[in-house]
Formats: C-alpha cells, sequence, structure tokens
C-alpha cells in the first residue's frame, strides 16, 4: 500500500483528518501531523522525515487560502516528482478555493462536491 503525506491548513484539519482516517482504513500508511508530532518534537524534523517517506503528497485546498507550511510541502514535493524521484501530487478540494495556478492542469478530486466520489478518485490514484 502507499505512504501518504496529507498536507493542509489548521482550519482545514477536520476534513483533512476525516480523508487521513479514510485512506487509514482502506488499507495505506499515512502521515498526518496531529497523529505523528509530540510535545518537544522538531516539527520541521518530522515534517522532513514524513515527506521523505511518502510516494504521494495530498495537498488539500480550500477557501481557507494559503499557508506558509502547506506551500512549502506541496512545492518541495512537486519538484522532486518533476524531477523523477517517485514521488506524486495529487490535489484535492475540501471545501471552496482553486487549486494554485502550476496545478492547475492536474485533475484534482473534488471531496466539496461529492465526499465518497473524490475518496474513490484518490483510493484509484494510490494504486
Amino acid at each position: 500500500m502507499a505512504n501518504v503525506f496529507i498536507s493542509h491548513r489548521k482550519l482545514d484539519r477536520a476534513h483533512a483528518e476525516r480523508l487521513a482516517r479514510e485512506l487509514m482504513a482502506a488499507g495505506h500508511q499515512v502521515w498526518f501531523d496531529e497523529w505523528k508530532l509530540d510535545v518537544g518534537d522538531s516539527i520541521v524534523e518530522k515534517i522532513n522525515e514524513g515527506l521523505k517517506g511518502s510516494t504521494y503528497l495530498i495537498v488539500c485546498f480550500s477557501a481557507a487560502g494559503d499557508s506558509p507550511w502547506v506551500n512549502r510541502e506541496w512545492m518541495s514535493t512537486l519538484a522532486r516528482q518533476l524531477s523523477g524521484e517517485g514521488v506524486k501530487v495529487l490535489p484535492a478540494l475540501l471545501a471552496g478555493g482553486v487549486p494554485p495556478a502550476i496545478l492547475a492542469d492536474m485533475k484534482y478530486a473534488n471531496l466539496a462536491k461529492d465526499w465518497g466520489h473524490g475518496v474513490s478518485e484518490l483510493l484509484r490514484a494510490l494504486r
């Protein structure tokens, strides 16, 4: 099964965690910040480990806007993808908003329109 990193804004935490739980229930290994970071941990170190160990990064976007952390996570992963490193960015719309301009040519999972269908599309992409 796939190793999946969930990149999300704090304002989207509830939706992102729901998605993470559904992916785990389908048998995938999921890196979700609130599950992986403990008091006293280096946030940068843990995120770096999560990104290095993942074969997929699901970038969650919504009307909540940009986040410097989320931008760094998906941008670095996209650079690795374009360099042929065997990692893939999967955009997912959680609630309103539009994908970043550089991801506009990618099909995205529209969980805002139909949660179940959007999750099914992500699961199909993780095969």
